[in-house]
């Protein structure tokens, strides 16, 4: 009887069907997730990918880095920076004043006063982005993790995109 009470209350019977349709997209986007092979990273990588770390500054192997080419995901291999954007801000870690087109997804960190940047295919951690220190023309700095990202040389195939 108190089945028939919910269909017949119309209101209650679609809020029901959306609460479904969200826990089954929840499910498939998760499972889509679980079941993706990216590129093995290592504990150090994981932690800062994934768990959204930051490496030591001044350690990472990309820091004063020159030469021309592009900068990928570690874990997904997308394109996420060009080497003529690199500049040095003298912060310890790599920075950049420009993303490839699409690339990069900006996002308010947790603290909620930075703006985290994440791979746009993989979410995967790449640092934090600033505006308005005026240390370029195009005043931004995309601080980002060496572990984060991968360089392959210029003339040298890009591996293919895992996810997209």
């Amino acid at each position: 009887m108190w089945f028939a009470n919910i269909l017949n209350n119309r209101y209650l019977f679609s809020a029901l069907q959306r609460v479904a349709h969200l826990k089954v997209c929840h499910t498939l986007k998760l499972s889509i997730f679980e079941t993706m092979t990216y590129n093995k990273l290592t504990p150090e990588e994981e932690n800062i990918i994934q768990n959204k770390g930051t490496e030591r500054p001044w350690t990472g192997e990309y820091n004063d880095h020159k030469e021309g080419g592009t900068y990928i995901c570690r874990r997904c291999n997308s394109s996420l920076y060009k080497s003529e954007d690199k500049f040095d801000a003298h912060c310890g870690w790599p920075s950049f004043d420009d993303e490839i087109s699409g690339a990069v997804r900006h996002q308010t960190d947790s603290d909620g006063r930075r703006t985290e940047i994440l791979c746009a295919n993989c979410d995967g951690h790449l640092g934090h982005v600033f505006v308005g220190e005026q240390l370029t023309s195009k005043n931004a700095r995309h601080c980002v993790n060496s572990l984060s990202m991968r360089f392959i040389k210029a003339g040298d195939p890009i591996p293919d995109m895992i996810g997209g």
